[in-house]
């Protein structure tokens, strides 16, 4: 991951003047779909950069140790060995970026890619994911118990009232509390995009979880009707952008729910790159929060190496 970010002080008069063209922001996501994307080998490398920023998620009720512990070899093993050599990629070390699970599975995933001798880091969502209507003290509670056993990333959920009623301070207080309690753990801040609203509500929400001292911006748990889409997108990393210029500071982004395909994770490669450039385009600034995405990135690869597609059945989670 990058540097923390120590955030900055509440600045009300920069969230008041925030005025977003919603019409102007949709066209921009309708022309970034239709552009032809990369094509061949230059396909299979942007792929590959994908696997290496996604957080390979399970929250899941059924939840398991020995679930955990086959979602953390995959981890380490994201792509069939075969399919690297082909590539000659085998001796890269491709890995995902993060293994993202509840705080009850946190001390799991911590032992089995100890087992596996990788450092891949362990994110657990937190603060009463995904709806955050717990009391404050137990949200809190809930990140220092996840950093205790082991959790390097604290993926934490605001409360999306104080964005639709304005309590700009109190969510600015609110995620500064959570920073806190996140320790030396990164924090990632979810803003539940599909629930605040409208686009000057992402961009406002986006740019106080900044200046509370956020190290990512996320959009969506997973878990609403609307997760992560292309408009919201382009409103959080202009926001990310903004920061940026203002403070020196470079925040990472990490679009998450609905997030199925190759082509889909291709399209978010291309707004990072156009939008903030290449060096958003890695996993301590980027990350793709996904659970099902890489057995379609892994069968793309599979097509680009032997020229047919895999069954799903040739590609086993572990």
């Amino acid at each position: 991951m990058s540097a923390r970010n120590p955030g900055t002080e509440l600045d009300l008069g920069w969230i008041s003047r925030v005025q977003v063209n919603q019409p102007a922001v949709i066209r921009h996501a309708e022309q970034i779909q239709t552009r032809r994307t990369v094509k061949k080998v230059w396909q299979a490398a942007w792929l590959l950069r994908a696997v290496t920023c996604i957080d390979l998620t399970t929250l899941s009720g059924d939840d398991t140790p020995s679930n955990i512990q086959r979602l953390c070899y995959k981890a380490k093993h994201p792509i069939r060995e075969d399919l690297l050599k082909a590539m000659d990629m085998h001796d890269k070390g491709i890995t995902t970026g993060a293994v993202c699970v509840y705080p009850a599975r946190v001390a799991d995933a911590v032992k089995a890619l100890k087992s596996a001798g990788c450092n891949i880091p362990v994110a657990s969502v937190a603060t009463g994911f995904p709806a955050a209507q717990t009391p404050l003290k137990t949200r809190l509670d809930e990140i220092k118990i996840a950093v205790e056993d082991g959790a390097r990333e604290i993926d934490v959920v605001i409360n999306r009232s104080l964005v639709l009623t304005g309590q700009w301070e109190g969510l600015y207080e609110e995620i500064r509390q959570f920073r806190e309690a996140c320790g030396d753990a990164h924090m990632k801040t979810i803003l539940g995009t599909g629930e605040l609203g409208s686009l000057t509500n992402v961009y406002k929400a986006s740019m106080i979880a900044m200046m509370a001292g956020s190290d990512f911006i996320k959009t969506s748990t997973g878990k609403e009707a609307v997760n992560a889409t292309l408009p919201v997108g382009i409103v959080m990393v202009r926001a990310i952008r903004d920061f940026y210029w203002k403070t020196g500071k470079k925040i990472g982004f990490k679009p998450a729910g609905g997030i199925r395909s190759a082509k889909d994770a291709l399209t978010w490669l291309v707004l990072m790159k156009e939008e903030l450039g290449d060096e958003w385009l890695k996993p301590d600034l980027f990350r793709l929060g996904a659970s099902t995405l890489l057995s379609d990135i892994e069968r793309q690869v599979y097509h680009h190496v032997t020229g047919r597609y895999a069954a799903y059945h040739d590609l086993p989670m572990a």
